[in-house]
């Protein structure tokens, strides 16, 4: 499997989408899709996961550029390595939305986030994503799982 790959479409699927986000949708825009289970709306975070750090930008703008500098380190000396394909995989997921998140915070300051799900959990419902956070949370999770190879 070509692990560059996998990254860099996950960076451009989850760029173009959020271009088409800031070009074509509002910030009070609201769209719901499945029988109201999947909301579309346009948001932005300046923060990390649940606005973390939020009054702080710099701070994690800094942090993810140095996270996503050692995970590139490592998926270079695990390819090398022809480490576990469920391990590079998630290592390939993960910095390619860890790097179009960090793109965004470089070049607009925040991350534009644009959908959230209605389930059972209330915390959850207050949740906005973008594709780059799901690779990222897919990517750790197959990291966790494969990551024995460590």
């Amino acid at each position: 499997m070509n692990y560059a790959v996998v990254a860099a479409t996950v960076f451009a699927g989850d760029f173009f989408l959020k271009e088409h986000m800031e070009k074509q949708r509002d910030l009070k825009e609201q769209t719901e899709l499945c029988r109201g289970r999947v909301t579309i709306k346009k948001y932005y975070n300046k923060g990390a996961a649940l606005n973390f750090m939020e009054q702080r930008p710099e701070i994690v703008k800094k942090t993810c550029g140095v996270i996503l500098i050692f995970l590139g380190i490592l998926w270079y000396l695990l390819l090398r390595k022809k480490a576990n394909p469920g391990l590079m995989l998630g290592l390939s997921l993960a910095i390619g939305g860890g790097a179009n998140n960090f793109y965004d915070r470089v070049k607009r300051g925040y991350v534009v986030d644009y959908f959230s799900f209605r389930t059972p959990w209330k915390r959850l419902n207050q949740m906005i994503f973008n594709l780059s956070d799901l690779c990222i949370f897919l990517g750790s999770l197959l990291i966790v799982l494969f990551g024995k190879d460590l």
